[in-house]
């Protein structure tokens, strides 16, 4: 047996040495395609020294194409290579630009059989990595991943392996190789590579790709993408490619490696056009390494649902019952009448007394107190012409007759208005002749619009509106009640202008995610003035008809500035990639629909992971989002993240959140079973049994969401849970090698990462909404029935937090879980 293992132990190492011979080559092409690269930088430097504008902008592209060439090259990836495939000849000798044979399928002749098996020929030899490298002969080197020519890395199987003998899984760091695993994809056929057997190492490779420790940011799978995956991130990016799939099956990494995809193969069309859109800053944080680690930095915005609105960013949570309100399609009529209503808001602090100060003797611009004008006083013919408030309340209503922005509406009105005044000063009926009549009429305009007071009138009287403001405006639920008649009930209007309570008069506070979709119709509904942009005529541009020629490298100082500005302005892109889409409310799909009106999309979703109460709902503000375009629809089926024993406990859970819906099947098994551990108080509770926790036996919320719950909570009940809490997140980080996550519900956030605190960065508290597509070697669920019962959703966002560990799940009831005997609460037993 020793005699045996040594000789494996000789073929691995063996085969490490091979591939770090390889390895090394590649790395010594690298260096050359660098020192090429900085020999074009300095070139591009030489050119600029000639001086003609022609010159300096073939410098200006030339320095930005190396530029963007040597930063790819210089990038440190982990495991520059990974993978590599031996295959069989093809059926014909084409080749691709990547230098490798296109054909899929194996010739006729591949394969030779006898009496003692079948035979053949290793005819081509393909190494897989993160960036293609030829060599000086332009012979493939490594295939980039993304290659049409890598495929058969990801897809083929025994059952259909095509052209593929053996994959090859590398494990490398840095230029170091670490180690090998093979797949044999034709184990019946005997093999020969260089006039010997092929040597197949280990087993499994992704199963040691899957047990690897968790950190605190998500890896690139690229060295594991399976077949149903890999079909997904290469699919055609034209109209709507909808994939689906339950938790562990990867949907998020796929969605991230798709982008990596959709650049290699059209860059032009895509690089700095694709937006990922996450449902929180979390799951932001988590994956924003991915794209960098395939080459892709810089070229796709990661953005989280609460951070897609300029100068809004999401700091705080709504209740749920509020979160309902806000996300609801209803608030488009509510925001619609709000935008147009609130042109008769009181002027902000400060703004009645610079008009005052600018009043003029010849009119009167508002009324008494500072308030909103009641009538317009102007001086013109040698008298004073003045339209009262029933007169400009006509002008108001026939302005607001059309669907325009409003703020986009003040350049009518004040033409509204210049007519009103025409008309009461009489002088249409003492011009006959028309061009004396235009001629009066053009100069009564210009001195009219011109006086302070009509200018002071017109900024009261039709102020420029910010979305803010008018959401500020909202709290005062009195004038909220107005403007949402026969749309909310009272109940709503009072929950939601006590969440905008929060918010000063101009709209500064803290924002939830909600408010930053209602920011976002706003902006829709009021416009932004065009303003006029002036520019100081250059006496060298009027002798030489020329504008001044810039270079990369005179505006390498200010790129920077600029871009980051560019990006905070872009609201339409390419290809809209929408991450765990059955989170996003009717609102939230609505401002993602604006930044993809002209895109091609990808969207990744679980309706059994929904957080969203109306899912029905959603489901018609998704399809007015994606309109008419033709959808491609895909599902992924295998659970890699959850051990089996882990995924059957979560089945529990969504046997009552989604019936009939089927789990995805869990590739592997530990042996190690879920732990189930009661607090003190919690085992007060086994005594009660009779009914499942919550109002109605679990399945639904409690009547004011988990407000009244967090309300009881404190005292010797809270410190045994802290207490449990802390114990078991120290015992988890003792038998894994990286990170816990305790899941708690919402209104339990900041009192857990109390309980955790001085535990180390290993350990992580998070509420049960931010848990979404984050993952961690152990995972602790504090008190089920609490993240059951704080919404509608409840159950789905539990069956969320049960499927985020890769190793152990430890389950911790309090006191509304009802525990049996084992401690195992009553949402979870069968």
């Amino acid at each position: 047996m020793a005699a045996q293992d040594a000789a494996v132990d000789s073929v691995r190492d063996r085969e490490i040495g091979v591939e770090q011979d390889h390895l090394d080559q590649v790395y010594r092409r690298l260096e050359e395609k660098i020192h090429e690269a900085e020999f074009l930088m300095d070139d591009a430097v030489r050119r600029g020294q000639v001086g003609t504008p022609g010159a300096l902008a073939e410098r200006d592209a030339q320095v930005f194409r190396a530029g963007v060439h040597l930063n790819r090259l210089n990038s440190e990836f982990e495991d520059f290579l990974f993978g590599r495939i031996d295959l069989l000849p093809g059926k014909d000798g084409k080749r691709g630009p990547d230098g490798a044979y296109t054909s899929v399928e194996p010739a006729d002749e591949a394969v030779r059989t006898d009496d003692s098996g079948a035979y053949g020929e290793i005819a081509e030899t393909l190494h897989i990595g993160r960036l293609g490298v030829l060599d000086a002969d332009y012979s493939p080197l490594v295939i980039d991943w993304r290659a049409p020519a890598a495929a058969p890395f990801y897809r083929s199987t025994p059952k259909e392996p095509g052209r593929v003998v053996r994959r090859r899984v590398i494990r490398s760091k840095g230029r170091k190789v670490l180690g090998v695993e093979d797949d044999l994809l034709r184990p019946e056929l005997t093999a020969t590579l260089d006039g010997g057997e092929l040597p197949v190492v280990g087993d499994g490779a992704l199963m040691a790709a899957l047990g690897r420790a968790r950190s605190h940011a998500m890896r690139d799978i690229v060295s594991s993408i399976q077949a149903e995956q890999d079909l997904v991130i290469r699919a055609p990016a034209a109209s709507v490619t909808e994939v689906g799939g339950g938790p562990g099956t990867g949907k998020t990494a796929v969605a991230l490696h798709r982008a990596a995809y959709l650049l290699y193969q059209d860059r032009r069309r895509y690089a700095g056009g694709i937006l990922v859109v996450s449902p929180t800053p979390l799951l932001v944080a988590y994956t924003e390494g991915v794209l960098p680690s395939l080459g892709e930095e810089g070229q796709v915005a990661i953005r989280a649902v609460g951070s897609l609105v300029d100068g809004a960013e999401a700091t705080t949570y709504d209740e749920p019952a509020v979160a309902r309100i806000k996300g609801s399609s209803r608030m488009v009529k509510v925001l619609r009448k709000a935008a147009r209503g609130a042109l008769e808001l009181p002027p902000p602090a400060g703004a009645a007394d610079e008009r005052a100060a600018g009043k003029g003797a010849t009119g009167e611009g508002a009324a008494g107190g500072g308030g909103m004008p009641t009538r317009l006083r102007v001086v013109a013919f040698g008298g004073r012409i003045e339209l009262d408030a029933a007169e400009l309340q006509r002008i108001r209503q026939a302005t607001l007759g059309g669907t325009a922005p409003v703020n986009l509406l003040r350049p009518r009105a004040r033409r509204l208005l210049l007519d009103a005044l025409w008309e009461k000063s009489g002088a249409r009926k003492r011009y006959t002749d028309p061009e004396l009549a235009a001629e009066a009429r053009e100069a009564f305009d210009e001195d009219v619009s011109t006086e302070p007071s009509f200018v002071d009138f017109l900024d009261a009287w039709w102020p420029e509106l910010s979305p803010r403001r008018v959401l500020a405006a909202m709290a005062d639920e009195r004038r909220l009640g107005r403007w949402s008649r026969r749309v909310l009930e009272q109940r709503e209007v009072r929950m939601l202008a006590r969440s905008l309570g929060r918010l000063d008069s101009s709209g500064q506070g803290p924002l939830s995610v909600h408010d930053v979709a209602l920011l976002d119709e706003l902006q829709v509904l009021l416009g932004t003035p065009a303003r006029a942009r002036k520019r100081e005529a250059d006496p060298l541009d009027q002798l030489t008809g020329l504008d001044e020629v810039t270079t990369f490298a005179d505006r390498s100082s200010a790129r920077r500035s600029r871009g980051e500005r560019l990006e905070e302005e872009r609201t339409d892109y390419a290809h809209v990639i929408v991450d765990e889409a059955q989170d996003l409310t009717p609102m939230q799909w609505r401002l993602v629909g604006r930044r993809g009106r002209h895109a091609t999309w990808t969207v990744v979703g679980d309706p059994a992971q929904s957080s969203w109460s109306d899912p029905g709902e959603a489901a018609e503000a998704r399809d007015e989002a994606l309109g008419h375009r033709p959808r491609r629809r895909f599902t992924l089926t295998v659970n890699y993240r959850n051990p089996a024993e882990i995924a059957e406990v979560a089945a529990k859970v969504l046997a009552l959140a989604m019936p009939g819906m089927e789990s995805p099947e869990a590739v592997r098994s530990t042996g190690t079973v879920p732990r189930f551990a009661v607090t003190g108080n919690g085992q007060r509770a086994v005594a009660v049994q009779g009914q499942r926790p919550g109002t109605n036996g679990g399945r639904g919320p409690v009547a004011n969401g988990s407000r009244g719950a967090a309300a009881k909570r404190g005292g010797a009940a809270d410190d045994d849970l802290g207490t449990a809490v802390r114990e078991e997140a120290q015992r988890l980080l003792d038998e894994v090698d990286g990170t816990v996550g305790v899941v708690v519900a919402m209104d339990r956030r900041e009192q857990a990462r109390r309980w955790l605190s001085g535990l180390g960065e290993r350990v992580v508290a998070l509420g049960s909404l931010e848990a979404k597509g984050l993952e961690y070697d152990a995972t602790v669920v504090v008190a089920p029935a609490e993240i059951a019962d704080e919404s509608p959703a409840g159950l789905r966002v539990l069956y969320v937090a049960l499927t985020r560990a890769t190793q152990r799940l430890t389950v911790l009831s309090g006191e509304r879980d009802a525990p049996d005997a084992h401690g195992v609460p009553d949402l979870l037993r069968d």
